[in-house]
């Protein structure tokens, strides 16, 4: 069935991806909410993933390339717009700040994370810095999610 565990499971796999190549494993894909027929691809929307990415951060020598980021990068080039008012952002951890700054520029619809990020997460700040039509869902697959995080930071020690 489709629904937000499997689009969490599909971020789970960019964040493996991620842990794989040495980055923090975070992982996030995007989801085309609309009807509407895609610019770029012809294809349409309802529930169409159009965005997958990782964290970067290593391998290009960004602080920027965060997951959600590059995903937001995709998503618009995608669907040919700069606002993601129909699409859902899938991420493994919590947005930080930046990221969170990031989905109020694209109007992201939605935000649905796994693992709540109690250090840097943007809940600690406020949940007033998304669009104030942007919903939240905390929580999918927070175990896993977090199980991974965790594997890779005592790997790291």
């Amino acid at each position: 069935m489709i629904n937000d565990k499997y689009f969490m499971r599909e971020a789970l796999q960019q964040a493996i991806i991620a842990f794989e190549k040495d980055e923090v494993p975070v992982g996030a894909v995007i989801v085309w909410n609309s009807g509407e027929a895609c610019s770029d691809s012809g294809a349409y929307g309802g529930g169409q993933i159009i965005a997958r990415a990782y964290n970067m951060t290593e391998q290009l020598k960004d602080a920027t390339a965060h997951a959600e980021m590059l995903a937001f990068t995709a998503s618009t080039n995608a669907i040919g717009g700069k606002y993601l008012d129909e699409c859902t952002i899938y991420v493994t951890l919590e947005p930080c700040i930046m990221c969170a700054g990031a989905s109020f520029w694209t109007q992201i619809g939605r935000i649905v994370y796994g693992a709540s990020d109690p250090k840097r997460g943007f809940l600690q700040a406020s949940s007033n810095i998304l669009h104030p039509k942007t919903t939240i869902t905390g929580g999918v697959l927070a175990d896993e999610c977090s199980a991974l995080l965790k594997q890779f930071f005592e790997k790291k020690r």
